[in-house]
């Protein structure tokens, strides 16, 4: 597996080695052991989730307010997203700043979201399949967002927002401006 550093060193990409021959492809989707090793710290996955989801469909900017917060590790096994982590740890010297990733069933990369960070993705194929693990359990309680289609984020999700599926839940996430973050840099 390799890992790809971003703009924002707490985001990171893998690539996992892919062994392909006339029978189709073999490759190690997940190991603790080597993630831990080259993340150089020990996460901990509790709880893996999955959502099937048509062209067009958005969804996010979503996070787990403190204690719950979730560290994501995401793929896509089917189709193809364009998967977006916000950072919004507040004195974070990349508040505000995203980086984007083009996950695709063919391409095999896994997107790393930190904790402190709002995660979301854009559906780009006829439809996706969309898997994630996290580190901490899902608490309802403690969800959270920002605005997917502020445009202060500048984030080009390469559909256009005015025809995306939206969930209600996601038209009502403040902008990035009139949001009060509960990270803290350097908290996680």
């Amino acid at each position: 597996m390799e890992l790809i550093k971003t703009q924002i060193p707490e985001v990171v990409i893998l690539k996992p080695r892919v062994f392909d021959d006339a029978r189709g492809y073999f490759f190690e989707s997940y190991s603790q052991r080597d993630l831990n090793q080259l993340m150089q710290r020990d996460i901990q996955f509790v709880q893996d989730n999955e959502s099937r989801s048509a062209r067009g469909v958005m969804r996010g900017l979503h996070f787990q307010r403190p204690p719950f917060t979730q560290a994501k590790l995401v793929r896509c096994v089917e189709g193809a997203v364009l998967d977006v982590a916000v950072d919004i740890r507040r004195g974070s010297p990349t508040y505000g700043h995203h980086v984007a990733v083009e996950l695709t069933a063919d391409n095999h990369l896994q997107f790393f979201v930190p904790r402190g960070f709002a995660h979301g993705f854009a559906v780009l194929s006829e439809t996706a399949l969309f898997q994630y693990k996290c580190d901490n359990y899902y608490a309802p309680q403690a969800d959270g967002g920002i605005s997917l289609l502020d445009p202060a984020l500048g984030i080009d999700w390469r559909i256009d927002p005015s025809t995306a599926i939206l969930s209600e839940k996601d038209t009502r996430h403040p902008l990035l401006e009139d949001f009060e973050s509960p990270f803290i840099y350097g908290e996680f």
